[in-house]
This record gives structure tokens, sequence and C-alpha cells, in this order.
């Protein structure tokens, strides 16, 4: 976090300088006749080096680095200045997530209060931060939730155990029936009325 000492009194060109360095080749180190080369001769334009610097294009000793070499893909080119400009201009970001131009009084009264800077140091910061937020993107990575496979299957899963569950059934007592196991002991006799008179009887209170 923080934020860089680097401004440019050049920075309405800031836009053009990084579109020439995003379509030119990579030199092995970038000084000050790669300024002149591209065009940029002023001494407003020699601060375009640490402000390189500051954003993580070049090393200390101003070699391109990864995020440089990035930064040549046109279809990635504002990301890749977004996530420069979050880390070189941390201290902005905490206290605005999405800074616009309504904010640059708060912006430049941050710049004057972290650098103690005059106000017209403060203000030619806060230029430089809004030149470089024009090219940025600074929402790329905020992408919708992805529902992993393995999410899917376990959703699945529960869906289909939910389906197998079924509720229990009600029987109707209209269809419920009672079953008697009625066991006799006969007596042991030879007389064959007391057995009819026994069956007449059963016939009698259980059957009819």
């Amino acid at each position: 976090m923080g934020l860089p000492k680097s401004y440019s009194q050049a920075y309405g060109v800031l836009g053009e300088f990084f579109g020439k360095i995003r379509d030119a080749q990579a030199p092995d180190k970038f000084g000050h006749q790669n300024l002149k080369d591209l065009g940029y001769k002023s001494n407003n334009h020699r601060p375009f080096i640490p402000l390189m610097k500051s954003l993580g294009f070049l090393s200390s000793d101003g070699s391109p680095t990864q995020r440089y070499h990035e930064y040549r893909n046109h279809s990635k080119s504002k990301e890749i200045m977004g996530e420069a400009i979050k880390e070189a201009y941390g201290d902005i970001f905490l206290i605005k997530s999405n800074p616009t131009e309504k904010d640059r009084d708060l912006v430049q009264g941050k710049f004057k209060s972290y650098h103690n800077a005059s106000d017209n140091v403060a203000k030619l910061h806060t230029n430089t931060f809004y030149a470089l937020l024009d090219l940025a993107d600074l929402n790329h990575n905020e992408k919708p939730k992805i529902v992993t496979q393995e999410k899917q299957e376990e959703k699945q899963s529960s869906s289909d155990k939910s389906q197998d569950v079924q509720p229990p059934k009600t029987l109707s007592a209209s269809r419920v029936g009672l079953h008697y196991n009625i066991q006799i002991h006969l007596p042991a006799t030879k007389d064959v009325e007391v057995y009819n008179a026994i069956f007449k009887s059963l016939k009698e209170h259980l059957i009819d």
C-alpha cells in the first residue's frame, strides 16, 4: 500500500504514450533514448520512466517486467493497468474503491497529506492518477460466482434423495380389517350330540 512519488506535468499524453509502448516491441532496457525514439523529447516526459517503475512495468534497472509484456496484449491491457494502479495507488483505493471525477478533491487531499505536498504538486499527482485511470479496467476481477462440477453433483444428489423419500401413507379406517383366531378344545366324549350342540352355538354366536 502507499502512493508513488512519481508524477508528470505531461499527464495529458500518458494515454498516447502507453498506447505506443503497447504497440512497440519491448526493449531490453527502457531509458531516455527510448522516450526520444517514441517522440517524447521534453524534460516533462522524463518522469514517465519512474512512473512506469512505480506501476511495475519496469524493474529498478529499467528492464521491462512481465507486467510490461502482458500489457502489450491489447485484449488484456486495461486489465493489466487496473492491477498496476490498484497496487501503486493502494491508499487511494482504501478510501474509495472505485474513484470517479466527483472524488477528485478527495483524491487530491490524500496526495497532499500523504506527501506533505503543495496544492500544485498534489494537483499534478491527481491529474497523473486520473490520466492512468482512464486507461484501466478496475472491475475486471469482479467475476460472477461459478458453480463447480462438484457443487453441481452435490446439488443433484440432494435433489435425487429428496425425490426418493416418499411421504408415509395414511391408511383409511374403512380398509382396516380384524381377524380372530379362535381355538376350541372339544371334550373327550363319544356323544355326538355334545359336538353338535357346540358347533350350533358357535354358528349362532360367532358366524351369524
